[in-house]
């Protein structure tokens, strides 16, 4: 959709993204949710191509783009036909590589956030346990200090990419007597002892991307391997969980559009009753509200995008774009798969996969629920949404 936020620079980002996308991503979409995985090489063509780097500095391997590369970014992957292999990349780009860039040491950058940059290594985030997930605070995971070590227990469940994962950015209670002030963010490689894959968890939807339950057992990091000032990890992760949002706000408005595209073509040749699908004004009325709903929350999530590429830090806007982005991408792909009847149940059908790949982002990053719950506190608190920089960030 044309918007002022883009810029010439930013239409080229997207004709070369959608090339790619469509020749290198899209063929295999079948396949690779056949066999319920996709290959690294994936992240290491992206990282060729300069993609996995947009809007990071040029010092640190990046493209030396502005934030709203992002959005081209997120919107172009999802036409892949695969939601499991655009988050597995979103992982990689705007989960676990900006708090590096941002709060990582010279060293640091070099041997984690070039190769992300680069394709060559493959990045986790390990937030969630079995029993804190949007609850970051409620984190158990330990992290003691023993001399020049770190010496980490715990797990940690529903990780994305955690099972081919090269290093893990890992939260971890490093004060046990603070519930936000205890905790602090580490850089873990995963051929470290006592780092153990527990197992590959099954899933509704995103098929292809591989999530996993971690373990740490008696693990020892070096103390070169906390990232940032230790007890700042939970106002650090919460700074990452802001793009995070975002970046599942653009996807989503993206997505729905695309289901909303596929299916204005269905309906245009499926015949019922003597007519085509697109002639009775039910569906002609669906599908127009659907759209309208796209419109709405694709401008609010463009307009928040261009208030943090102008330095601002409008946490409740983005909190409201997160929430209504993804419930409108999940309820544009119910409408869709009841207008394409009993085919769009199939399995094999691209309908059917968006529908159960949308509906983890209600959950993901900040459960709705959480979203309205802070949306609430906001406006108790009078908060205009424009935002505000998160105060020691």
């Amino acid at each position: 959709m044309a918007s002022p936020i883009f810029t010439a620079e930013h239409d080229a980002l997207r004709i070369a993204l959608r090339t790619f996308v469509e020749r290198e991503l899209a063929p295999h979409a079948d396949a690779w949710e056949a066999a319920g995985d996709f290959p690294d090489d994936v992240f290491r063509r992206m990282g060729e191509l300069g993609f996995l780097g947009l809007h990071f500095d040029a010092d640190d391997g990046g493209q030396g783009g502005d934030y709203i590369t992002m959005v081209v970014l997120a919107e172009e992957m999802a036409r892949c036909g695969s939601g499991g292999v655009s988050m597995a990349v979103s992982v990689q780009c705007e989960y676990v590589t900006p708090p590096i860039a941002k709060f990582g040491t010279a060293e640091q950058r070099a041997r984690y956030l070039r190769p992300a940059i680069e394709g060559t290594k493959i990045g986790a985030l390990g937030i969630t346990e079995p029993n804190a997930g949007s609850d970051v605070a409620g984190i158990s995971t330990r992290a003691e200090r023993d001399g020049e070590e770190w010496i980490v227990n715990g797990r940690k469940t529903f990780i994305t990419n955690g099972c081919r994962a090269d290093f893990v950015l890992l939260v971890a209670r490093t004060d046990a007597s603070s519930r936000h002030g205890g905790l602090s963010l580490f850089l873990v490689d995963t051929d470290t002892p006592g780092f153990r894959v527990a197992r590959r968890l099954d899933k509704v939807g995103m098929l292809t991307s591989d999530t996993a339950e971690l373990e740490f057992d008696t693990m020892r990091i070096p103390a070169s391997s906390l990232l940032g000032d230790e007890g700042r990890g939970f106002q650090q992760i919460m700074w990452e969980l802001q793009g995070e949002r975002l970046a599942a706000a653009a996807g989503a408005c993206a997505g729905a559009q695309l289901a909303i595209e596929r299916t204005m073509e269905f309906v245009q040749v499926r015949q019922a009753f003597g007519q085509r699908l697109g002639d009775f004004q039910a569906v002609r009325h669906q599908l127009a509200e659907a759209q309208a709903q796209v419109d709405a929350v694709r401008a609010l999530t463009y307009e928040t995008a261009w208030r943090v590429q102008q330095g601002e830090y409008p946490v409740r806007l983005i909190t409201e774009a997160k929430l209504l982005a993804t419930r409108t991408h999940f309820d544009v792909a119910d409408t869709c798969l009841q207008l394409h009847g009993g085919a769009g149940y199939m399995a094999d059908h691209w309908v059917q996969r968006m529908w159960r790949d949308s509906r983890l982002a209600r959950i993901g990053a900040g459960a709705d629920e959480v979203m309205l719950d802070y949306i609430a506190k906001a406006m108790r608190a009078g908060a205009d949404g424009t935002g505000r920089r998160l105060a020691g960030v």
